[in-house]
């Protein structure tokens, strides 16, 4: 199949270049709009009880919305809540959010909701919140909450007025992701581009990475674009179509460039190359696009559209530059021709200086020949010490804990971040904190008392408003909210003063759920620490399927692809081996603090969807490289006499052969996802962070050290299978020419 697509592409390269760029622009001018088509969340699941609930408050009490928190601060020595000058700015801002159309009811204060004094008033009195929903969901609850800024953000008689709350939160973080995308593309584009010039040795041939990286991203918005036409998709989608989309592309381009200038080296003319290299190394491409295609499929079994969403962006991104390294490269390659190696930098220098042109050496006189082979002869001190060095950098991931992201996301400059501190700072509860609970059936007042005042009663509970009172302590301390009262459910709130994210927020929602329902109803519990709770409950379910899946298929893909049982397993290991570290250094960073945490707010946790996000990619990525460098290793093994000695020198001759590209595609994959790095988002620095090491520790302890170390140590039993599966694989399995 490859083959004769080369051939079609080669017999009309023009006109396979001009279709390109057509679908490509109309790619690009579709995909510009598919950013304002994207959400900012998509954390929770949506088939858990805090879920549940939510959907419940939308549906019969039209409550429950991403909230909107309105802080009032007055002169020194206000009492906000006796002062009449307050109470008047209150009314107004209260006007305000009731006349917008979209600000659900009931809208706390502490003038209509004197009992929640507690939560709603600062402890010197001087401050208080506005609290309400907003309507419209992850789409344009956000945009109803930067509306609502824009307009009371300021002084009111004097009283300063600031907006935060989830909803503003969730508009920031749209509105800097945007900025962190152009941020990235600024940086990795021209850099990479600049160290392509050194790799290929002309502007030219660095040229081609980046043009199948555009076209890779162009192809992927377009997509993402239809898809967020039917489906939720998240934002953060689109720093993965770029990171990966020029990752990629410079991936598979430099393998393809690389062995195209080996067979001219090798006397083919510039045809017979392309054709020779993509019956090669396009196999190799065509396989390792599967192979992170799938890693980056397993995430659409979580049931969160943040991580369905990196899916669908994944699958897309690696289909697009597939098909444009096996497609666009080539008829590239054939319509340059010799113009490829134009603008050759060194070639420049060399006549500058007054030097020829180096003599090629013979493969086995190379500097990666000779450092393989330093490797092969020391296997076994380098396959004890490297593992115990990477298992010691992971040591910290054996402290994970996971959260749910909040406004310590956004960098503290952000208005949602620093007014929500100042909460946390001024406040003795958290309105961050609050519980909803949904009570499901026909429950007697007595029997909703009692209920109300046992969740009064747990540990860390401020006041429990439910329709017959509010409760504090296990007592009745005031009147109730009968609206919140609707014939089949009823809603009680708790306050909190402990943190939501925290140990104890968890443990505090644990034991609101284990207070009896009242005889003959159902009750579910959201709010914050609901969801993190359910969120962290749903990630462990689903990881071990995800897990599985991508072992399996992994196992599977590399069997075809090198006939061998025991290479697949290797392959495995050692992934996780190497990923280990990196977590352990996430873990160290971002969630214990260390080195600043990367200019980053540590909050004690990771975002729990995150982890397991990097861990797809990045296994991805790493079978990229594994492929790659198992293709040129097994390349040289069928034409060996199959001995020990063969054995060895295939290894070093593979690692002779990809040393080089796959070094120089890490460091310029680690740039990309540096530029992810410079994001303002705390949780994708870290992802940035998280997989630039994870790339670099790839290609430098795992592909250079610990496979040429194991491979040595296994011998011939490298390419050991079964009788039948060897027949399977002669049948079915990946082959090159």
């Amino acid at each position: 199949m490859l083959t004769g697509l080369t051939r079609r592409v080669v017999g009309a390269p023009r006109l396979v270049l001009g279709v390109a760029v057509v679908l490509l622009a109309l790619c690009g001018f579709y995909g510009l709009g598919a950013a304002d088509k994207m959400l900012a969340g998509g954390y929770d699941d949506p088939h858990a009880e805090s879920s549940q609930a939510r959907d419940v408050l939308d549906r019969e009490f039209h409550r429950g919305g991403a909230d909107v928190v309105v802080k009032i601060d007055g002169p020194a020595g206000t009492d906000m809540a006796t002062s009449g000058a307050a109470a008047e700015v209150g009314r107004k801002i209260v006007g305000e959010l009731e006349a917008a159309g979209y600000v659900q009811k009931p809208i706390l204060s502490i003038w209509s909701n004197p009992g929640l004094a507690g939560e709603l008033l600062s402890r010197d009195k001087s401050s208080t919140q506005i609290i309400a929903g907003l309507d419209g969901g992850d789409e344009l609850a956000p945009k109803h909450a930067a509306e609502l800024s824009d307009r009371l953000t300021g002084k009111i008689d004097g009283f300063e007025v600031k907006v935060g709350g989830q909803g503003l939160m969730y508009s920031q973080v749209n509105q800097q992701t945007s900025k962190d995308l152009a941020v990235a593309e600024a940086i990795a584009i021209p850099i990479s581009f600049l160290l392509l010039i050194v790799v290929f040795g002309g502007a030219v041939a660095a040229a081609l990475p980046i043009l199948v990286g555009v076209a890779a991203i162009a192809g992927t918005m377009a997509l993402l674009r239809v898809i967020a036409g039917f489906a939720d998709v998240s934002i953060f989608a689109l720093n993965l179509t770029t990171a990966m989309g020029l990752a990629l592309a410079i991936d598979y381009t430099l393998l393809i460039v690389t062995r195209y200038r080996e067979e001219v080296d090798r006397g083919l003319s510039r045809r017979d190359a392309v054709l020779r290299t993509m019956d090669t190394a396009g196999r190799t491409v065509f396989f390792s696009g599967i192979t992170v295609g799938l890693s980056l499929a397993a995430l659409a079994i979580f049931p969160m559209y943040f991580l369905r969403s990196f899916a669908y962006a994944g699958v897309g991104v690696v289909v697009v530059a597939v098909a444009a390294a096996l497609i666009i490269t080539p008829a590239l390659l054939v319509v340059l021709g010799d113009r490829v190696d134009a603008l050759d930098v060194r070639a420049w220098i060399r006549r500058r200086r007054g030097r020829p042109e180096p003599e090629p050496k013979p493969i086995e006189q190379t500097g990666w020949y000779r450092m393989a082979t330093v490797v092969l002869r020391r296997a076994v001190p380098v396959a004890i010490i490297v593992p115990a060095v990477l298992l010691l950098l992971g040591a910290p991931f054996l402290g994970i804990k996971f959260g749910f992201p909040d406004d310590r996301v956004l960098p503290s400059t952000a208005t949602a971040h620093s007014v929500q501190q100042e909460i946390r700072d001024e406040y003795d509860q958290d309105s961050g904190g609050t519980a909803t609970v949904v009570v499901e059936g026909a429950v007697s007042d007595h029997a909703m008392s009692d209920y109300a005042a046992a969740l009064s009663r747990v540990t860390g509970v401020g006041a429990v408003t439910a329709p017959v009172g509010v409760f504090l302590e296990g007592r009745q301390v005031a009147p109730g909210d009968p609206s919140a009262g609707s014939g089949e459910y009823s809603v009680v709130t708790a306050s909190s003063d402990v943190d939501p994210l925290s140990e104890a927020g968890q443990d505090q929602v644990s034991a609101l759920r284990a207070v009896p329902a009242p005889q003959g109803s159902v009750v579910q519990v959201t709010g914050l620490a609901a969801l993190n709770h359910d969120v962290v409950a749903a990630l462990l379910t689903y990881l071990p399927w995800v897990l599985g899946v991508i072992a399996v298929l992994t196992y599977v893909l590399l069997f075809l692809f090198s006939g061998s049982v025991v290479l697949p397993l290797k392959a495995v290991v050692l992934n996780v081996l190497s990923l280990s570290a990196t977590f352990g250094a996430m873990v160290w960073i971002f969630q214990d603090g260390h080195l600043g945490g990367l200019g980053t707010t540590s909050t004690g946790y990771l975002v729990a969807t995150m982890p397991v996000l990097m861990f797809c990619i990045a296994f991805g990525l790493s079978m990229d490289y594994e492929v790659f460098l198992l293709g040129r290793i097994r390349e040289e093994w069928l034409k060996s006499d199959r001995t020990r000695a063969a054995n060895d020198h295939a290894v070093a001759v593979g690692i002779a052969r990809t040393g080089r590209v796959v070094t120089a595609a890490a460091l310029l994959m680690s740039i990309v996802f540096a530029g992810i790095a410079a994001s303002e988002v705390s949780f994708m620095r870290m992802f940035g962070v998280g997989l630039t090491i994870a790339v670099l520790m790839d290609a430098s302890f795992i592909r250079m050290l610990l496979v040429p170390a194991f491979m040595r140590i296994m011998g011939v039993g490298n390419w050991w299978a079964p009788a039948p599966l060897r027949a399977l694989h002669d049948r079915f399995g990946f082959k090159e020419e």
